[in-house]
């Protein structure tokens, strides 16, 4: 793990993850720190990482079955992306998911009227439940 950032440091869901995903967390950090410096962008750098190829699941993050954006607003970088922020889901992968995925996932967190949601509403309740 990179120096600049501990294990004590990193956020309680990535504590609790894989080694991969903490390095993967930290290096994406430090780099963006020496970028942008500390603060939120950094923060939202780091998590754009680690989302394309870890979901978060319950109270940690869980490698990807296939790396890739995850939500609308990993799918787009640079200027676009930071000028029109668009919905997270809060590292649901609402793209890498089907509908019926999706489904399965919120009734198993006790989610009810599964039936008649969206991708964008099952993933919210998901990242609710999961919090």
């Amino acid at each position: 793990m990179p120096q600049d950032v501990g294990r004590e440091e990193l956020p309680r869901t990535l504590q609790r993850s894989p080694k991969k995903a903490q390095e993967t967390w930290a290096k994406t950090h430090d780099s963006a720190v020496e970028t942008y410096g500390e603060g939120e962008r950094a923060h939202r750098t780091a998590y754009a990482a680690l989302k394309h190829s870890f979901e978060k699941v319950g109270d940690h993050w869980e490698p990807k079955d296939h790396p890739g954006p995850s939500d609308p607003q990993a799918a787009r970088g640079g200027p676009e992306a930071r000028d029109h922020p668009r919905e997270t889901f809060g590292g649901v992968d609402v793209l890498g998911h089907t509908r019926d995925e999706l489904v399965e996932r919120a009734k198993e967190l006790g989610v009810s009227g599964t039936s008649r949601m969206t991708k964008e509403e099952l993933a919210r309740q998901i990242a609710r439940k999961q919090d």
